[in-house]
Order: C-alpha cells, then structure tokens, then sequence
C-alpha cells in the first residue's frame, strides 16, 4: 500500500526544480520573460486546436457511460490515439457497478402529469401518497414531522442525493421528489447502488416551489410515481494510460497529466468531459517527440462520474517508487464550454502546492499580462483521490460551469476553441517548465492568488 508522503518528502522531489516559497504573496515573475516564452513555444506553438476539436466530435457521438460499449468505444480511441503518436499505452480494468435507465418514469399531482428526471443507481417502485415538505432533507428537517408511508419533498443543495433519499428512508418515507435550486432539471447519480434506497424522482425548481407553496399554505397534495426497469449489474470499465519517458539526462521525476472520459447517462459530454481527455491527447502528441529529462503519464480515467473510481484505481495501482517521484498531477474537466465562466485552479483543500504555482506562472506569461489564474477549494474530479495520499494535485475548470452540465443539450456546438487553447497552452506550458531539460528555479513562479467567487461546490456532483 502507499503510504502518505512527509513534507520532507515533497520537498525533495521538488528540489531539483529550486527551492519553493513559502510565502502566499505572489513572487516577481521570471526576470527575462523573452527567454521564458521562448521555451513555451516549444510546445504551444505545436498545439493544434484544431485536433482537440477533432477528438471532441469524435468522443461526444455518444454518451460514454461507464462500463457500457460506449465508454469502451472511447478507451480504444483513447489508446488508438495514444499507440499512433508512438506511446507505450496500458489498458488499467477495474469492477464498477453499472446502471441501466428505467424503461418507464411517471410522476403525476393530482391526477396531473409532470416532467420528471430519475437518478443514476435510483430504484424501481410505485408509491401513491400525500407529499410532506421536509426541506433540505437533513435528519434534523424529518424531526417532529409525519412522514411514514408520505413522499417527501426535498430541495437540492446541502447533502447529497443520497443522503437525502436515505434519510427519508430512515424517517418512513415510501418516496422521495426532489426538486432543483436552479433553472433546468436534476440529472444526477446516487454513487452507487443500495437496497435502502426508496423510489426517487427530480423536479424543476419552478415545480417544487409551487408544490411547497401549496403545502405551505395547508393544502393536501397527493402524488403518484412510478419507476420501472431500472437496474444495476457488475460492469468493467477502464483506465488508459501512456507513458513518456525522459528523452535527456533523467531527473527520475514524473508528471502526470489527466482527464476523465466517461459520461452521465443521456449526455454525449461534449465538455464534461471529452473536452479535457481530447486535451490530454493533443499535450500527448506534442510531447511525443519533446525533450524531456522528466517522464510524463498521460491518464485518461474511467468511471469518474460513479465517484472518482477510475482514479482511486490507478492510486491503488501505483508503485511506491512512482509514488515517490511524482512533481504533481495535472487535471482537466470541463474545459471547452464556451458558455461556462473564467478558468480557476482548484484543489482539495484549497491551498496553493506545485501545480497551482506551475499553472498561474504559464498562464501569466502567455497572457503577457503578469496577471495570474486564481485558485481555490473544489473536490469532486479526479485531482481528489492524488490530494488524499499526498500528490500535489489541482483541477483545471472553468467555472461557474455552463447552463448544459451533465444533460443531453452537453454538445460540440457549445465548445470554444478559444478555451480549448488557452487550457491546452496553460497547461502545456506549465508541464514543459518542469520537464524540459533545463528546468529554472521554481522560485520565478508567480503564485496563483486567492480571488475565486466561484464555489467549486455549487456544481452538485451528488
């Protein structure tokens, strides 16, 4: 098993790139900024666009559920891909609990049918019964209300899905409603499959607030839902990994560079997240003939959108001593909408580490601005799994994400090629600094600032 690094630990494996500040004020960027440039574009200038936008189209045909034939139609393009720039590419299989949608969701108030959305892993069922508002669903929302046998009717935000539909359970619930707290409908996974789960179904946020005004007002208000076909299995999904190695005078250090390429179910995932593995890609192609004294691995990870699954995989997979030698992890989700915000840094606890500084140094001297990308606090991607045993880790998004997330409208006419090239040059650049093969001192990063409005979290992952 791999055991956390000490702070002495990451210190060393950092070392040999110069000595790192402590401080969180920003440090004087590098002193011959034309020098610097000049090394990025040994990379940027070769980055094609034009070709991420190519892998998009072709990954977003289909939503790519994981362990369906449509994620496994895109691990074999992954690693077509990956084989024709000359890569050694590993396959990584791993156990997953798969999901099949219901053939049948109804939901009607008062003899009145509704539009109405179910959860990935949610149950088959039929429940007629009185609604009961209980808030956000936490325990303390059930306390002193009568829900045995009722529907409960719950607002997103605060728990996850899960918790709230558990807790309903727990309270005597034979149903739950969930209804949004934001425009559009709920498409959202439970994480994984439980035989307490009770039936469950979304709303818009416009139909549960009229339904909690009703209720509100001392109105009875009677509901019937109905859930057939669901079902969940033991499925295989997949990991793809290819590995450069260091083509000069070996540091024996390893970045890593990652995305998912999985999807929700319904959703080609045009940006969530074809966008970041078709990222992954081009960095992989414009990197094959590079020089490097630093191996890089390019990731793409399966089963993301079950709860980061396919990267907790490849943790549990990793040897001690390339445990020890990684600089850090690099991760894209989510980075072509050209209906989504600004791009942001985030890691799981919210501190700077390497990758945030790498990041905000590359990002200030393309834009030649001296102006550095924020960073803040987010879980819920990839970066989370190489954060818990110690790997210096961040999330590369744009955020607030764009009004298509996890739905059917995720498509390629929404991509930018605009943000696909300056994520792919950001972190291009910022991967080049440590592995090409006269790496400065890291002390001339300019350290990302701490001006995020965005909570990482309002994304509901649940």
């Amino acid at each position: 098993m791999i055991r956390k690094r000490s702070l002495s630990i990451l210190l060393a494996a950092s070392l040999s790139l110069g000595a790192i500040t402590a401080s969180a004020a920003p440090v004087a960027p590098a002193g011959n900024q034309n020098s610097e440039q000049a090394f990025d574009n040994k990379i940027v200038k070769r980055i094609k666009v034009e070709n991420i936008y190519n892998h998009i189209a072709e990954l977003s045909k289909n939503p790519r559920v994981a362990g369906t034939q449509g994620e496994k139609d895109a691990v074999d393009y992954i690693k077509s891909q990956f084989e024709s720039y000359g890569y050694e590419t590993e396959l990584q299989p791993f156990t997953i609990s798969s999901y099949t949608e219901p053939s049948l969701k109804e939901l009607s108030i008062d003899g009145n049918e509704l539009e109405t959305n179910t959860f990935t892993y949610g149950v088959n069922g039929e429940v007629t019964s009185k609604l009961v508002d209980v808030g956000f669903g936490a325990p303390s929302d059930f306390e002193g209300k009568d829900v045995k046998g009722k529907i409960a009717l719950i607002q997103r935000g605060g728990f996850s899905f899960a918790e709230k539909i558990l807790n309903a359970e727990n309270a005597g619930a034979s149903a739950v409603i969930i209804y949004n707290n934001a425009d559009g409908v709920i498409n959202g996974t439970l994480g994984e499959p439980n035989d307490d789960y009770v039936p469950a179904v979304a709303i818009t946020q416009e139909q549960g607030l009229a339904l909690k005004a009703r209720l509100d007002s001392g109105e009875t208000v009677t509901a019937t839902l109905k859930i057939e076909g669901a079902k969940s299995e033991m499925a295989t999904s997949h990991n793809v990994v290819a590995t450069k190695k260091a083509t000069q005078k070996s540091t024996n250090q390893l970045i890593l560079v990652g995305a998912h390429h999985d999807s929700v179910d319904g959703a080609p995932g045009a940006n969530d997240d074809a966008s970041g593995t078709a990222t992954v890609l081009e960095l992989a192609r414009v990197f094959a003939n590079s020089p490097t004294d630093t191996d890089i691995r390019f990731v793409t990870f399966g089963a993301e959108e079950n709860g980061l699954l396919g990267s907790y995989e490849y943790i549990s997979k990793m040897t001690q001593e390339d445990y020890d030698r990684t600089v850090g992890m690099f991760q894209m989700d989510m980075v072509g909408s050209k209906d989504a915000g600004e791009l942001i840094m985030y890691t799981n606890a919210g501190e700077k580490n390497i990758v945030t500084d790498l990041g905000a140094a590359a990002g200030a001297r393309l834009a030649n601005t001296g102006e550095a990308i924020p960073y803040g606090e987010g879980g819920r991607s990839d970066h989370v799994p190489f954060a818990e045993v110690g790997i210096p880790a961040a999330l590369f998004i744009h955020a607030p994400v764009e009004p298509w997330y996890h739905t059917p409208e995720d498509t390629l006419d929404k991509i930018s090629l605009d943000k696909l090239e300056e994520v792919s040059k950001i972190v291009g650049a910022a991967v080049y600094q440590v592995a090409r093969p006269d790496t400065p001192a890291l002390t001339k990063a300019k350290v990302a600032p701490k001006e995020v409005d965005y909570v990482f979290e309002d994304r509901e992952l649940e």
